[in-house]
């Protein structure tokens, strides 16, 4: 208790050295936080891209058909399949789809797309193109709706309510099948892949014109828990993978943006060892500041029988100290920060990794593992800082140390 006090005394013996170091020490603790919410923040943005889009957190399909996406590649009785997926009290929601290439013509033009057939209620829990409708409406189960990105409207020169002829080879007869329909919806996904090259039909309509009678290409899937997609052991994905037949979650249909999400969760610990660096510079500085203000001091403790070991308990005590005031002023600044950044976010424009688009604001996301374990590693390595300037202060000699003062 006495080495306490001692060291709480001594730290304020110099109040403007201790407050600087203090705020040193604390905004590294800040940027730290700030920089692994951010990473979060991309993380969520980056899985949710793939995972609420579109593709949803897993499908189920044929093994061939995920590869190159040929037609003749169906699930035959996906009606197993289907009960399997409602009986699960994990999934939160299913899409039966069926998808094929095309061609799209209108009055003035013509061009190439892939043709998606969906259940328009399904649809709804496993991806977000009710909520990518720009102009017009969502699919409501009425014959002949169809559904077109922007880029693609204006290729084709068309508004809503204009006919469009949906050309398709059978997957049964490999015969060339035609069909009218009408556009009634524009949607705006982001990526330009997306809104060029995709358009959506009913699923009743989709698989009579295609051959496809009771039978699917994919079936998208949702969790209650989003974690539950990782694993590739889920009984789930066994229960449904069955011959050509496999059931994936997102990771193994993404492994290049599973690379990238496993890359930058080696960016906080990059930033945060160049933030040891420049701290542990300013903590040792400081420490030896304080030494040499009073290597006297420390010499008549060292004549009067005073240990090594109770110095450098002393100067630890003061590092620990100082660690903890400024983890304190660091975790206040970080959450106001943070939370003014996760509801407002930080500009960062548009741009485009991997077909995922970021349009407008990252917003942070804060942790609670954030607010326990960044002050417990930041005070580890204060105290790490400071163990070189404590031994030094153990070995100073008296009659040197006495000299020196004089």
């Amino acid at each position: 208790m006495l080495s306490l006090k001692l060291a709480w005394r001594n730290l304020f013996r110099n109040t403007r050295r201790t407050i600087l170091t203090c705020l040193l020490i604390g905004s590294s603790l800040v940027v730290l936080i700030l920089v692994d919410g951010l990473v979060l923040g991309m993380m969520d943005v980056m899985v949710g891209g793939i995972t609420k889009t579109l593709e949803g957190e897993a499908q189920v399909s044929h093994h061939e058909f995920r590869t190159n996406l040929e037609v003749e590649y169906v699930i035959e009785n996906p009606e197993p399949l289907i009960a399997k997926i409602q009986q699960d009290p994990n999934v939160s929601g299913f899409g039966p789809r069926v998808i094929v290439g095309g061609m799209i013509a209108s009055s003035y033009n013509t061009t190439g797309g892939l043709i998606y057939g969906v259940d328009a209620d399904k649809e709804l829990s496993v991806s977000r193109l009710a909520d990518a409708i720009v102009e017009g409406e969502y699919l409501s189960g009425a014959d002949r709706e169809l559904l077109m990105g922007q880029p693609m409207v204006d290729l084709l020169e068309i508004k809503l309510g204009d006919r469009l002829v949906l050309t398709a080879a059978a997957v049964d007869s490999n015969e060339i099948t035609q069909e009218l329909f009408r556009l009634t919806g524009v949607f705006e996904f982001g990526p330009e892949e997306m809104d060029e090259n995709l358009v959506f039909i009913n699923l009743e309509k989709a698989q009579p014109l295609l051959g496809m009678q009771g039978h699917l290409h994919q079936i998208a899937l949702q969790f209650n828990d989003p974690e539950l997609s990782k694993n590739p052991n889920l009984p789930l994905f066994r229960e449904l993978t069955q011959g050509d037949i496999e059931a994936l979650g997102w990771l193994d249909l993404q492994p290049s943006i599973g690379a990238m999400i496993e890359m930058s969760n080696y960016s906080t610990l990059i930033v945060g060892l160049v933030l040891f660096l420049l701290t542990s510079l300013g903590v040792i500085n400081s420490m030896f500041m304080s030494i040499y203000e009073r290597i006297y001091e420390f010499g008549v403790a060292k004549a009067i029988g005073t240990t090594p070991w109770q110095i450098i308990q002393l100067v630890l005590f003061e590092a620990w100290l100082l660690a903890l005031l400024s983890c304190l002023f660091g975790l206040v600044c970080a959450y106001f920060t943070g939370d003014y950044f996760s509801e407002n976010g930080i500009p960062m424009g548009k741009m485009e990794v991997s077909g995922i688009v970021v349009d407008g604001n990252m917003y942070t996301r804060l942790a609670p593992y954030q607010f326990v374990n960044f002050p417990v590693y930041v005070t580890l390595l204060t105290l790490a800082a400071a163990l070189y300037p404590a031994v030094f202060a153990s070995r100073i000699v008296p009659t040197q140390a006495l000299q020196k003062a004089l």
